[in-house]
């Protein structure tokens, strides 16, 4: 399953090396910087450097334009001497209800292909029928809440022993995970990292390829579900333009059919 992360930078530097660690990640100079947020660019050397304090709203202007994740802009404003501007409103949160029951309508309505959400450290906070079909078999321990996506799917007492081609998807997982890593330096995910990265590779169903190769339009997950062959490319949706730490931070998977024999056994299976 895709991984979706975010991290907070170190605090303790002050807003200006933080806004120039943002800057870098994202190679944006200081000119362009400056034009994107009209500004000059000596301002921005000024602020980066501690010559100059932003204001307020200087520095949600620059973290707009480069990107920033809103948990980070807060730190940002931290940083600077302001108030966090952006609320982090638990998901059980009546203000949420509309939100959450939403979400909870999308992923039963994609059935029967599988759907679940997840917040920023990939706990499973809501999943389908399809999602429980895939979990046949998966060890007591690992369905304890809370559940984590990335470890359901790599733990060898998870689905790993089942996914057909286990070496590419987990390549291609920990390849993802590390670049989030040098962006954001997020250290729960590098904790996530590290022990996934640590699991042992099970004999069982690793790098093995259908007898039949097909012509994907991109890397699936093939996954054996008694004595079948599933084939899956994965989907992620997230909010647009969110003013909430939690909803910046949800995101909906979708597990995709990417083939017809797929999409033919899931509706049998969950009609």
């Amino acid at each position: 399953m895709t991984a979706l992360v975010t991290g907070t930078p170190a605090t303790d530097r002050g807003v200006g090396p933080m806004l120039r660690a943002w800057r870098e990640r994202r190679r944006v100079s200081q000119l362009e910087l400056a034009l994107r947020a009209d500004s000059s660019a000596r301002h921005i050397s000024f602020v980066e450097t501690g010559r100059s304090r932003p204001s307020e709203e200087m520095v949600l202007r620059l973290a707009e334009h480069l990107d920033v994740p809103v948990r980070e802009r807060n730190a940002l404003l931290l940083a600077a001497g302001y108030a966090p501007h952006y609320p982090e409103t638990p998901l059980d949160d009546p203000a949420l209800d509309a939100l959450r029951e939403g979400m909870e309508r999308l992923i039963r309505g994609y059935e029967p292909y599988p759907a679940l959400v997840v917040d920023a450290t990939y706990r499973v906070l809501a999943a389908n029928r399809g999602i429980a079909m895939l979990m046949d078999g998966v060890a007591e321990h690992l369905l304890a809440p809370p559940l984590n996506a990335i470890r359901l799917t790599l733990h060898p007492d998870g689905l790993a022993p089942r996914i057909r081609n286990l070496r590419e998807w987990r390549g291609h997982l920990l390849e993802q995970m590390g670049r989030q890593i040098a962006l954001h330096r997020s250290q729960p995910l590098r904790e996530l990292y590290d022990e996934v990265a640590a699991y042992p590779v099970p004999e069982t169903g690793s790098g093995r390829a259908p007898k039949e190769p097909v012509p994907y339009f991109a890397l699936p997950m093939q996954i054996e579900h008694e004595g079948h062959v599933l084939s899956f490319i994965s989907s992620i949706s997230t909010f647009n333009t969110p003013m909430d730490v939690t909803v910046a931070e949800l995101a909906i998977e979708t597990l995709l059919p990417a083939d017809p024999a797929t999409v033919k056994y899931l509706h049998s299976l969950l009609p």
